[in-house]
């Protein structure tokens, strides 16, 4: 592809630099994904080079230790015990023991039957006392699972601390060495108020996003690898198994299963992947550029009201979806409020199908979606207009700009600049935006191609609804959702770091200082 100049590129006309502007797009996205695996790859040398210095320093630390240092090795705490450092000494050892307890009373047993994840399931079992048979239930595979992830973590929390412990002994000799004093317990829990007050503000939140959030993460994409659904619960009926990679393979490949004229799961996943990323495009840039225009009429001079004008579109958030979508789905339905007013009035001579045929359900969507989207984009481009210089308006009218040139040279490039990482968050969060969806059409109408693929899945199916249905259907795949879960995130983390690095506020970040 050609590049050209600065001086070459102001000679184009308006169609040439928008093609040429396209161009670089579109090829910045193979090399943007390029970029990140070299990235990767990089990040992947750096953390082998520095697993390699840490064993190195730790090999170091241990020959060259005192003996109160090396005994630190096997019993964590013990250094610090020795040196006077008694609070520290006594955090370091309290949690070598509980970490030891929990292995030898159940963690070792819980790791011990992670790769297998149960061997026996429940079976019947004769009752001399009644003389009936009843169900004897033995291992839980779910439980080994979450519990062997658990320890996997406790085991990780216990290396880092047990290199913490083995670091401070090392920083400890070299102090007394110098002829300085170490620090005391007291020491310890003033720095935790002052100097390392950040630590201790950020120790519960941290916590909970590894408990609450990395966790069940790590979970879910185990549970791809598995074959845990509602026949194989691993308790009740039958102890689900690992599986490999057998769910990826039936989710991407194209063959056909359910018989003629039904799709294959990769078909069908490519479909829905499809109109989600339409959907996302629509449901983020119209609501931004009208929601923009709206605001910009609303704080137009001359304009009356803009308090109750502002107000009344405020209302639409005031009003919870649950209620308002559901509302709205019911108007538009064969026999609501829209088509039965059409009717009466002449102006046609059968139901319109909002929710009937896929073209019309999609539109429908979308264009409801625009209702609920504009008030939030006028709220936050109101506060973003008023922050333009007024100065820069009254320059372009002094050099004969018409409104449209000063939109397109002015507030366009301002409020992208502004609202740059929105538009961002905004796509990705409407590809998981489940409440318009499924509250209006609930994914209707139904694709029957693709109803045997996993699911019943309609036409206005979203992923994320998509994989709501196949964990909340009959034959509950958790692994397929697991597995559609994880290529989610795999398209979402692509388009959005291909996206965040050609976006203006990143490149050009000094420009509007």
């Amino acid at each position: 592809m050609k590049q050209y100049s600065d001086l070459e590129f102001l000679k184009l006309s308006k169609g040439q630099k928008f093609l040429y502007k396209l161009r670089r797009f579109f090829v910045s996205i193979p090399l943007g994904i390029a970029h990140f695996f070299m990235k990767l790859w990089a990040l992947l040398v750096q953390g082998v080079q520095a697993l390699g210095r840490e064993l190195k320093e730790i090999g170091g630390t241990f020959a060259h230790g005192d003996w109160k240092t090396k005994t630190s090795f096997f019993v964590m705490g013990f250094g610090n015990l020795a040196r006077g450092q008694i609070l520290r000494g006594i955090l370091f050892l309290l949690f070598e023991i509980i970490f030891i307890g929990y292995m030898v009373l159940s963690g070792a047993r819980w790791l011990g039957m992670l790769p297998t994840l149960g061997t026996e399931g429940p079976g019947k079992v004769y009752d001399e006392i009644y003389d009936v048979y009843v169900t004897s239930y033995n291992d839980n595979s779910f439980q080994i699972l979450l519990y062997g992830v658990l320890t996997l973590f406790f085991i990780v929390a216990f290396i880092y601390t047990w290199r913490v412990n083995v670091r401070q002994n090392r920083m400890a000799e070299k102090i007394l060495a110098s002829g300085k004093p170490l620090k005391s317990g007291r020491d310890d829990l003033h720095s935790l108020v002052d100097d390392q007050f950040h630590k201790t503000l950020l120790a519960l939140p941290v916590t909970g996003i590894l408990i609450f959030t990395v966790l069940p993460i790590f979970f879910m994409i185990l549970v791809a690898f598995t074959n845990y659904d509602g026949a194989h619960n691993g308790y009740t009926n039958a102890l689900f198994t690992w599986v490999g990679l057998d769910n990826f393979n039936t989710m991407l490949s194209w063959d056909v299963t359910g018989g003629a004229g039904t799709q294959s799961y990769a078909a069908t996943f490519g479909e829905v992947l499809i109109w989600t990323l339409i959907w996302a495009f629509f449901a983020t840039f119209t609501n931004y550029f009208l929601g923009m225009f709206v605001a910009m009429a609303i704080n137009k001079k001359g304009i009356r009201f803009k308090k109750g004008w502002r107000t009344i579109l405020v209302l639409t958030i005031a009003i919870p979806q649950f209620i308002s979508l559901l509302y709205v789905s019911k108007m538009f339905a064969k026999n609501g409020i829209i088509n039965t007013t059409l009717l009466d009035l002449g102006l046609i001579t059968k139901a319109l199908p909002f929710w009937e045929e896929a073209t019309w359900a999609r539109v429908t969507v979308i264009l409801i979606n625009i209702w609920i989207g504009i008030p939030y984009l006028m709220l936050i481009t109101t506060g973003i207009l008023m922050n333009i210089p007024a100065d820069l308006y009254e320059s372009a009218k002094i050099d004969g700009a018409s409104g449209w040139q000063q939109y397109r040279k002015i507030t366009l490039p301002y409020m992208l600049f502004v609202t740059g990482p929105y538009l961002l968050t905004s796509f990705t969060g409407n590809m998981n935006n489940f409440n318009v969806i499924y509250l209006l059409t609930g994914g209707a109408p139904t694709n029957p191609a693709a109803s045997s693929a996993a699911g019943t899945v309609g036409y206005t199916d979203l992923l994320i609804t998509w994989l709501f249905k196949i964990t909340m259907g009959a034959e509950t795949q958790y692994y397929l959702a697991s597995v559609i879960g994880i290529l989610v995130f795999v398209v979402v983390a692509l388009i959005s770091l291909i996206v965040y690095n050609l976006l203006p506020s990143i490149k050009n970040e000094e420009d509007f200082r």
